[in-house]
């Protein structure tokens, strides 16, 4: 048997460190080459730690809620070790007690009855516990150490204790008198929580929960992009009809030749590329005082996950078909859920495209996604009056939003790229025979 380290994935180069969600596994559980030990999370996606072998984990180094750093050990394996509570039923104990004389067998367990079954009661306990254990934040571990209880015993909903359960817990241990021998370290034990959980004046529950990592690095990219760059926001509205008739007409087949549903993504990302090849200056980016002219179109798409928007990229746009473009979304979009991106899916980008209408926004002013130069915010569609022929028809309207810098993109081209994206959209034909 040999010990093996658990340790960090290198990070890429923009990312120093990351921060320890989750444990899968506890001290003294048996692991197999390859299974999933925790999780860490880091500015921009979670990383998924394995065992590097086959055997026990025997020590863990850094606990959930702790930073961490590349190639930083975490945790040790014993490989080929078996976990001492596995040992009754272990395969390898039943020849050897075969092979042994019946009376060196029955000396053993006549002058120490108890020495075999110690170890197991010991062992198997802990397992069970651990097994049974709710899931608690980092925050919650903290106020049980300081209160002096044991988060089993706390009153939860599901399989997690929360900082609102602990705080229903203290008060009800408050209300119920307590024995005279208990009173003395029982108060203690309650009372300093109550000043950093709950700052209101009136005693009503509050919970002070950390931002995740990759809220944290959202933030400080937002910020800097407002200080750093100067952002005009430049908007026009779409008669999205024809994309909703030609949704009609050929919805289906398009399902059924490609198998993955024809959405307005794919041809306002078309849209965009015949844009940015009008107007090179808006897929540029900045870098000090230069600027970069992309001679490709990396297009970022934002997506909802679990922990927050994120952006992957796809890439050279402008040789996708609307299916390829199409499937790519879909499977970012299922990957962003399970937590599943890497750091490639995530890094560059020329232009990005953000949807704020699938969660019903009208209006909005999209931030820049720096060294970005342009970002395209889409919104819902709703049927409002328009003058069409000198009438007021009914038409199914979206307003769409082009936020730029304009550091290095006037106002004109802003404007004319938009109006742009808006003539292709209202008239398809256009994408396909590049007018």
């Amino acid at each position: 048997m040999s010990t093996v380290e658990v340790k960090i994935p290198v990070f890429a180069e923009s990312i120093t460190e990351g921060t320890i969600d989750i444990w899968y596994k506890q001290t003294g559980e048996s692991v197999k080459e390859g299974e999933k030990l925790l999780d860490v999370e880091t500015d921009k996606i979670v990383l998924e730690v394995v065992s590097p072998g086959e055997g026990v984990l025997t020590e863990i180094l850094k606990q959930a809620g702790e930073t961490v750093f590349s190639e930083e050990t975490v945790a040790k394996v014993e490989v080929g070790a078996l976990p001492s509570f596995d040992a009754k039923s272990s395969p390898e104990a039943a020849p050897n007690v075969k092979t042994d004389p019946p009376m060196k067998i029955m000396e053993p367990l006549e002058t120490i009855p108890a020495a075999p079954s110690a170890p197991i009661v010991e062992t198997v306990e802990p397992k069970d516990t651990t097994a049974n254990r709710p899931k608690t934040s980092p925050a919650v571990r903290k106020m049980a150490t300081a209160q002096g209880i044991d988060v089993n015993t706390v009153p939860h909903q599901n399989d997690r204790v929360t900082k609102a359960d602990m705080l229903a817990h203290a008060e009800s241990q408050k209300q119920v008198p307590a024995a005279p021998p208990m009173s003395l370290t029982a108060q203690p034990a309650i009372t300093p929580i109550e000043s950093p959980v709950s700052n209101d004046p009136f005693g009503r529950p509050e919970e002070r929960v950390p931002m995740t990592r990759l809220r944290k690095r959202t933030a400080e990219r937002l910020l800097g992009a407002q200080q750093h760059h100067a952002i005009l926001t430049t908007f026009n509205e779409v008669n999205m009809k024809p994309l909703k008739d030609l949704r009609t007409k050929y919805g289906n087949q398009f399902e059924k030749d490609h198998g993955v549903r024809l959405g307005f993504m794919s041809l306002f990302a078309k849209a965009a590329i015949a844009a940015l090849q009008k107007f090179p200056i808006i897929n540029a980016s900045t870098d000090g005082q230069d600027i970069i002219y992309h001679g490709y179109y990396d297009i970022g798409i934002a997506v909802s996950s679990p922990r927050g928007l994120v952006v992957p990229i796809l890439r050279d746009v402008d040789t996708l078909s609307p299916a390829e473009i199409e499937k790519a979304i879909g499977d970012y979009a299922k990957r962003a859920q399970n937590a599943q991106l890497t750091i490639e899916d995530l890094t560059g980008g020329t232009f990005t495209i953000t949807n704020g209408g699938i969660f019903g926004s009208m209006l909005s002013t999209p931030i820049l996604n720096p060294p970005q130069s342009g970002i395209l915010g889409m919104h819902n569609i709703v049927d409002r009056p328009v003058v069409e022929n000198g009438e007021i028809v009914i038409r199914p309207i979206m307003f769409v939003a082009l936020s730029y810098d304009h550091r290095i993109i006037d106002g004109r081209e802003a404007v004319q790229f938009l109006v742009t994206i808006k003539n292709a959209l209202e008239d398809p034909a256009r994408m396909l025979l590049n007018v």
